[in-house]
């Protein structure tokens, strides 16, 4: 399931986290909204390889952390280790594409 992220939550709980899942959203997002179900799915499939998974709304919560992350188009879904970026995947490629990204990086 995810969580809705505030941009406190990176320091609290993303650079503690051995690995943590987050979806760049915003409201307004037709694909970000088509993702949001996928990744409540795969959050269950992969609870067990990451801790959070995290829906990070770029116009309203997530305002500081989606700029420092340099998010430039929704969704985009970043992988991180203890705070630091893994990999991303930008837009909604599909569930199979983004359990292919899932599996490669956590």
């Amino acid at each position: 399931m995810l969580i809705d992220f505030k941009d406190e939550d990176f320091e609290n709980k993303i650079k503690k986290d051995e690995i943590s899942i987050c979806q760049f959203s915003a409201a307004w997002c037709g694909p970000c909204k088509s993702l949001k179900p996928i990744m409540d799915k795969l959050s269950d499939t992969y609870k067990d390889k990451a801790q959070n998974w995290f829906y990070c709304d770029v116009e309203d919560g997530a305002i500081n952390t989606g700029s420092a992350m340099g998010i430039r188009g929704v969704p985009t879904t970043i992988i991180f280790k203890k705070g630091v970026e893994v990999d991303r995947l930008v837009g909604n490629p599909g569930e199979a594409a983004v359990k292919e990204f899932l599996d490669k990086n956590i």
